[in-house]
């Protein structure tokens, strides 16, 4: 190793500038060792490398140096360049720069050269990088806000549960107990929210209905027998107890029997009067200083209920008496046919009980005066849960309109049948469209806190899809889907068979679509029926009371009467603060 380089410094030192080894090997001839002879070659290659590479280096420069000053040539020379530097040096000079310090057209093209050149380049090193950059933060975002979102619903199921943990340690307080009377004909959310209110006044809320007999007496008979009347109230979820057969006009013997019995705290009434034969239904409570009222829920009432039936006609919230539509028979739509054909009502009846009412009435063919609050959603909503992961969620769809005992039946049946029950309210325009008419009779947000007060239903779709699809069932995490035998529209007929495989086709394909028998025969047609049944009588009534809610109007908003308040609320100091008292109003 030694010998070999000693031989390798005086090959190096024998090499002629040109990068040529001038050492000769005398054992090429004598020495037949070829091998060694190939070692001292690669040994004098190796050393000439370094030089090569420079001169390579060296003409490889001067070629691109050539090249480019040719370009530069060339692009100066060129006619838009020349254009270029002449319009921008007459720039400069209008501005007063000297001649010799205005730009040539090779000082344009080398600084143009060189923006392009360092643009480019620093695309090429650092563009990627910018790039993998910003879709490494878009990657760590998106899994942020999944973390985010995962550790919100973690924070919410641990607000319930802490919740409920301290309702089961905290030691239970006195029990107040409110009492609360009334007809609760055509029960509808108003009442549901006098309920709520009623409750708040206290912990306990004890719901006396009363019966047939006394409510014929005092103002006629009502619509609703005493059963039905009874599954609309224990339908509430906002109720605890229930007593029936309770007198319309308390005498004080009576209060102290309700009183003493069922150990009464207040007794809770509107804040509207309750005059039958000029004496005041309350006066008992008053005297024992245990009465308390709450505000009347405003925009919606019994009677404007009844009105909006009396109206029923063929086009959607019309108030023309003339509209050529309501006396044709052959432009009603094939939904008011069903209606008179499945339900034997007179087809005249419904054309002359709108005819029969006068123009003060005109106001309720109109949309309701109701002004839903998300304040009062969110109280409606108060106690709603999200289900658990072991939960069967049962979901049910419909419309809802003119919430009745029927509806409370069904769906209390479909509660049986699961741990979490959701129920789709459908919109007005979706109801309108199959149904016809005006109705439905109450909006969207009428029918979805109807259905918000019902103790069977633990959450509710608000304008839910008509067609349940594949999304519906994912997104809600749906195990089965219920529906009734029975419909308020439609009977079992061929048509209404297949309007039903249309809507429920995914589900039925999935096999979680099940029919159950509907534990109550009592549909909207039959409330329809009994009104126009007495008709003449009813229009007494509605005028009656019509006449009374108009006068506590007046009193109430000093000279502004009904119609005012329905076009211009909100409008007027007095009609604002009604509206923004009305989620906390309640009715009769």
């Amino acid at each position: 190793k030694i010998i070999i380089l000693r031989k390798m410094s005086n090959v190096c030192s024998s090499s002629t500038s040109d990068g040529s080894c001038l050492y000769q090997d005398r054992a090429d001839s004598n020495n037949t060792n070829s091998s060694y002879y190939r070692m001292h070659q690669t040994i004098a290659i190796a050393c000439s490398g370094p030089r090569a590479m420079v001169s390579l280096a060296s003409n490889v420069a001067k070629s691109v140096w050539v090249a480019s000053d040719k370009f530069v040539d060339g692009c100066t020379s060129s006619a838009p360049v020349v254009i270029t530097t002449f319009q921008l040096n007459r720039l400069l000079k209008s501005t007063g720069v000297p001649e010799d310090r205005q730009v040539s057209e090779e000082e344009l093209c080398l600084t143009s050269l060189a923006v392009v050149s360092t643009l480019l380049l620093y695309y090429l090193w650092f563009g990627k990088r910018h790039l993998n950059s910003r879709k490494a933060l878009a990657e760590d975002l998106r899994f942020a806000q999944a973390k985010v979102h995962y550790l919100e619903e973690k924070l919410l199921l641990a607000e319930c549960d802490l919740q409920d943990l301290d309702k089961r340690q905290q030691p239970q307080k006195q029990q107040v107990r409110i009492f609360m009377d009334g007809a609760y004909d055509l029960m509808h959310y108003g009442h549901m929210n006098a309920f709520r209110l009623a409750r708040s006044l206290g912990t306990h809320l004890v719901v006396g209905v009363n019966s047939d007999e006394s409510i014929a007496q005092c103002k006629g008979a009502p619509l609703l027998n005493d059963s039905e009347r009874l599954t609309m109230v224990m339908g509430c979820k906002f109720v605890d107890e229930v007593v029936p057969a309770c007198p319309y006009v308390m005498n004080r013997d009576y209060l102290d029997y309700v009183i003493k019995k069922h150990n009464i705290d207040y007794v809770v009434h509107g804040d509207d009067p309750c005059i039958v034969d000029g004496k005041d239904v309350y006066q008992a409570a008053k005297e024992s200083g245990s009465f308390r009222t709450i505000p009347r829920t405003e925009g919606v009432s019994t009677t404007d209920i009844v009105g909006r039936m009396l109206l029923l006609t063929t086009d959607h919230h019309c108030t023309d008496v003339d509209t050529p539509t309501r006396k044709n028979s052959a432009t009603r739509s094939a939904s008011t046919r069903d209606l008179i054909c499945n339900n034997n009502i007179n087809e005249n009846s419904i054309i002359n009980s709108y005819n029969s009412v006068n123009n003060n009435n005109y106001f309720l063919a109109q949309h309701s005066k109701f002004l839903t609050t998300s304040r009062l959603l969110r109280l409606f909503s108060a106690g709603v849960k999200n289900p658990t992961k072991d939960d069967k969620i049962v979901y049910m769809d419909g419309a809802w309109d003119m919430f009745h005992p029927g509806h409370v039946a069904i769906l209390k049946a479909a509660k049986a049948r699961a741990d979490y029950l959701i129920v789709g309210v459908h919109g007005d325009a979706v109801v309108n469209h199959h149904r016809g008419m005006n109705l439905p009779l109450m909006n969207l947000h009428e029918r979805v806190l109807s259905v918000l007060g019902c103790r069977h239903v633990d959450d509710v779709v608000i304008d839910a899809p008509y067609i349940v699809t594949s999304e519906v069932i994912a997104s809600l995490n749906i195990s089965e889907i219920i529906h009734g035998d029975r419909s308020d529209w439609f009977s079992l007929s061929d048509s209404y068979q297949m309007e039903r495989k249309k809507r429920y086709a995914v589900p039925e394909e999935m096999g979680i679509l099940k029919i159950i028998r509907s534990p109550s025969d009592f549909k909207f047609s039959h409330i329809v029926g009994r009104i126009q049944k007495n008709q003449k009588a009813f229009q007494a009534k509605f005028t009656k009371k019509m006449k009374q809610e108009q006068e506590y109007y007046s009193n109430k908003y000093q000279h502004q009467n009904i119609s005012e308040l329905s076009q211009e609320s909100g409008l007027e100091t007095s009609a604002s603060d009604s509206a923004n008292n009305t989620s906390e109003a309640a009715s009769n």
